[in-house]
């Protein structure tokens, strides 16, 4: 205790304690994992191209604004970034961490607290030793630093590091929330438009089949038709009333689905009435040079700082294996008078200083320390993982994107192929040279090759929007 004194007194010390503190942790060196996937996405134009245009950018730095382009999904999406709980939620949760690594980081530096007090006493005579009873006063006012660590080994530093790491792990986290709300919103948007379109369809459907069915009622009151002509026109009447009541519910629970994603009721005007052409400025998505465009994505971004907070957790594990030095000091004023509190002679001072190591717990600290390590081990597996399975979403959306074209052309012949079927059989049906049975089979060859190229354009457009979230497309 006096070697202490004469050091604090002749002047090192405290500061250059306070400086060592801090300067270095015993975590180990983060060093990046190595990317568990190919450089190159599989089957696609880019795996083949060595180059990619300079004026290509990544979907993961292209804002949502600029990517989608349709006016009512830009204010759906506005609405639902303001509304929304779930992206509430997040902000909370980021807030949360900040302020708890604001804490950790306070740990660094020693905090001082002002303090007054009085004490007043009554030492009854058979105490006081003077034959009477005795009234004392103690009066004091001073500053203090309490259970102030000095960090030699880094481990409050390096439980500051955790905080912090896992405050912008947080942030990430946010982001991809974000990204997928807003991914979430337009894949509503879209399966609103393509149920419209579909009960559209099915109106128009009812509406061709009526006429038919009326057409062969006509018919068969002449005796031109059989009673079983009839009756198929009338089945295929009836299957349309059903489609319509099916996709008229679907439409429901499409506005249900889009209002619950936007975090309020949707505005009429807002809705879709059919699968929009001009979703996006973009015709096709570059997905970037390579493969490591993922690591762009707030998700990878996420998990890679989780995976630092476990590293950094390792230097506190460690440190806890070393001495612990603890200041406690406090510097003011007292007397027994409060008149005399400012004056000379009336300065106090403590300081105590205390060492704790640990000689024996049973092997908990280094059990700690290993604990520790495997749980860095762990982040690094769940990194490596989410890495692939984020290239695994990018190749299959960048497969998808690669035939649909080739599909939509090919739905497109065939509904046009089928409407012109259609249309002959029905002109040899009127002019009593065909049976009704073959203008049926051309009505509902037709109403399924127009469904089909409904599904075939919803896909496309939705395949833009899963490409725009799984290359971590920009959610500013």
């Amino acid at each position: 205790m006096k070697s202490l004194h004469r050091m604090t007194s002749h002047g090192f010390p405290l500061a250059a304690l306070l400086f060592l503190a801090g300067c270095s942790t015993m975590a180990p060196k983060y060093s990046k994992p190595v990317s568990p996937v190919p450089a190159v996405w599989p089957n696609t134009p880019a795996a083949k191209s060595e180059t990619v245009k300079k004026s290509e950018k990544p979907v993961a730095n292209i804002p949502w604004q600029d990517f989608f382009v349709d006016t009512s999904l830009r204010k759906l999406i506005a609405l639902a970034l303001e509304n929304n709980r779930d992206l509430r939620v997040a902000a909370l949760t980021i807030e949360r961490y900040r302020v708890l690594y604001q804490i950790q980081r306070a740990d660094l530096l020693p905090k001082i607290d002002a303090s007054t007090g009085a004490a007043i006493q009554r030492i009854p005579e058979d105490l006081s030793g003077k034959g009477k009873s005795l009234t004392t006063h103690q009066y004091s006012a001073g500053l203090g630093v309490s259970s102030y660590e000095l960090d030699l080994f880094g481990r409050v530093r390096s439980l500051k590091d955790q905080a912090l790491e896992q405050y912008l792990a947080t942030e990430q986290a946010s982001r991809a929330i974000k990204i997928s709300l807003i991914s979430q919103v337009a894949a509503a948007y879209l399966s609103l438009a393509a149920d419209r379109e579909r009960l559209k369809l099915a109106k128009e459907t009812l509406a061709s089949h009526q006429e038919s069915y009326n057409l062969v009622s006509r018919r068969y009151e002449v005796g031109v038709s059989s009673a079983l002509d009839l009756q198929q026109a009338r089945s295929s009447v009836e299957a349309a009333k059903v489609d319509i009541a099916l996709y008229t519910n679907q439409v429901a629970l499409d506005e249900n689905a889009l209002a619950l994603s936007v975090g309020s009721q949707v505005p009429s005007e807002l809705l879709p009435t059919a699968l929009s052409e001009t979703l996006t400025a973009l015709k096709d998505v570059p997905p970037g040079l390579s493969s490591e465009v993922l690591l762009l994505r707030p998700d990878i971004l996420q998990a890679e700082g989780q995976l630092k907070a476990a590293n950094a957790n390792i230097g506190a594990a460690r440190a806890a294996l070393f001495p612990r030095i603890t200041l406690v000091s406090s510097l003011g004023l007292g007397s027994d008078e409060l008149g005399g509190l400012f004056k000379s002679g009336s300065l106090a001072w403590n300081f105590a200083p205390k060492i704790s190591l640990p000689i024996f717990d049973g092997g908990s600290n280094k059990a700690n320390v290993k604990a520790a390590e495997v749980s860095r081990d762990i982040m690094v597996a769940q990194y490596e993982k989410a890495i692939q399975t984020a290239f695994r979403e990018v190749a299959d959306a960048l497969s998808r994107q690669n035939t649909i074209d080739e599909q939509l052309s090919a739905q497109q012949s065939l509904t046009d192929a089928t409407n012109e079927r259609y249309s002959l059989s029905l002109a040899r049906f009127e002019k009593g040279v065909d049976s009704h049975l073959n203008v049926l089979d051309s009505q509902r060859s037709l109403y399924s090759a127009r469904h089909g190229l409904i599904g075939a354009r919803l896909i496309k457009l939705a395949n833009m929007v899963t490409l725009y979230k799984v290359l971590g497309g920009g959610g500013e």
